[in-house]
């Protein structure tokens, strides 16, 4: 067994309330001070003791990568919006106040993208089900209510709708029946994603009470756990009060018959190099779990081939799986951290070049749009046209899977929605079937892309910030 001696440690957390008396962000200065704050009104802000110890340069701030990961940035609002921010929290504007505009500024965030709350949720005897996403045949999400936050939050993450204390934007379900009556009647359904927020900031006690149920679900094959846990809180693995209860869970799990996986979320390499953290990896591994490890190409964090690179390296010469390589999804601050599609390309095929074949499992960049998760395979001239070769590799129809198709080339594009179909081609094949969709949804079919030059010029706001499903 692994030598598993490390100094336990109690979970601390830093939240909005306390960037005031954080001493490793005095230098930074009050005006900064106070753009955080502002921010942090908005977007969910919170950190923790390990975090702040042990992964974040101080002496690198605010470049640190770990620092723009965990910390608000200036950059994430619109300008108009930030100015309007902080000149209420300057004043010390009444909480209520600050607030209003605070809602305002999150709904034209694109809080819930790519149809999650409008096309995703199922329904069980005619009724949705809370909690549940089903979006791919073979795949269903689960959102365990105690499970909707995390150990700390990530700047980018593209759920922090659940965790803004605005309830008719969460998904969330406190209940294992609906879903266990959900996939007995769907035996299409092989597996079972159990997400947040973080399913591992509960006790194990309580994620017990979600999967036990499915084991006994014969048509389930495997169970996902995702979690940034390895990366945020490793404790929870090796010296938390039930750390040995929750791998005895996962033993559970496996002597069941059932894949276990835990989906990883790991941005920068710095996340694995700690000793907890490589105790918790080898912990969970001797459990029966299998890790696979996922991020988005983010930029002030991991946006140069070198860091994937290393990062897939050292994944799996801890025994972890490369898994995907995702585009930063449409919604939040992405405007902050996105870049485009063609610079994404650029540092996924470098830093692939540079691992071996056991690091090529991984697969990107993936987009995880509204139509499914689109992958962008490379470039090619065809008929003396510069293109995108895209393809699918989930999609609403399974049909879709596998078969490419062609984008004009656009050195800006940073989203499904601002490519144009190539080839003289009025639109992408699976634009009829989409609309379909949107139309059986109850809703008001959008178009798939904007009208991309007239937006970049800044003179069409973006469809999917109007509050139109997407």
């Amino acid at each position: 067994m692994t030598d598993t001696r490390i100094e336990p440690r109690r979970y601390s957390a830093v939240t909005r309330r306390d960037l005031a008396r954080l001493p490793q962000l005095r230098a930074l200065g009050e005006e900064r001070l106070l753009a955080m704050r502002a921010l942090s009104a908005v977007l969910p802000f919170r950190v923790n003791s390990y975090v702040i110890d042990e992964l974040i340069d101080w002496d690198n701030i605010p470049d640190d990568p770990l620092f723009q990961l965990t910390f608000p940035q200036e950059g994430m609002l619109d300008p108009e919006d930030f100015r309007r921010l902080v000149d209420l929290v300057r004043k010390d504007a009444p909480a209520a106040e600050i607030q209003a505009l605070a809602r305002d500024i999150r709904l034209r965030m694109n809080p819930h993208p790519a149809g999650q709350r409008e096309l995703n949720v199922p329904r069980l005897d005619g009724e949705p089900v809370p909690g549940l996403q089903h979006k791919y045949r073979e795949t269903v999400l689960f959102f365990p209510g105690p499970g909707q936050t995390c150990h700390a939050y990530c700047t980018y993450c593209f759920r922090w709708a659940q965790f803004v204390g605005m309830d008719e934007l969460k998904f969330a379900s406190r209940e294992a029946e609906r879903l266990v009556r959900y996939v007995e009647r769907h035996p299409e359904v092989s597996s079972v994603l159990i997400t947040g927020g973080d399913p591992l900031v509960m006790k194990t006690r309580v994620l017990a009470r979600y999967i036990e149920p499915l084991l006994r679900v014969e048509s389930i094959r495997s169970i996902r756990i995702g979690t940034r846990a390895l990366a945020w809180w490793p404790y929870r693995f090796v010296t938390d009060d039930d750390a040995d209860d929750l791998m005895r869970l996962f033993e559970r799990v496996r002597r069941a018959g059932k894949h276990l996986a835990l989906m990883a979320h790991v941005s920068h390499p710095r996340e694995l190099q700690p000793r907890p953290a490589r105790v918790a990896i080898r912990r969970v591994q001797e459990a029966g779990a299998v890790i696979r490890c996922q991020a988005p190409v983010i930029r002030h964090v991991n946006d140069d081939p070198a860091t994937w690179a290393e990062m897939w390296r050292e994944e799996v010469h801890l025994g972890m799986v490369p898994y995907y390589m995702f585009v930063e999804r449409d919604t939040g601050p992405k405007r902050y951290f996105e870049l485009p599609l063609a610079r994404v390309l650029e540092i996924f095929q470098e830093a692939y070049r540079q691992v071996s074949g056991l690091a090529r499992t991984v697969r990107g960049p993936s987009m995880s749009a509204t139509p499914g998760k689109v992958l962008v395979q490379g470039t090619a001239r065809i008929r003396g046209e510069k293109v995108f070769v895209l393809g699918f590799l989930q999609g609403r129809n399974p049909e879709w899977v596998g078969r490419p198709f062609f984008a004009r080339y656009d050195e800006r594009a940073t989203w499904l929605d601002e490519l144009v179909p190539a080839l003289g081609e009025p639109e992408f094949f699976f634009e009829p079937e989409m609309r379909r969709l949107e139309l059986v949804a109850g809703l008001r079919p959008a178009p798939l892309r904007e009208t991309a030059p007239a937006h970049r010029a800044g003179r069409l706001p973006r469809l999917r910030q109007q509050g139109r499903p997407r």
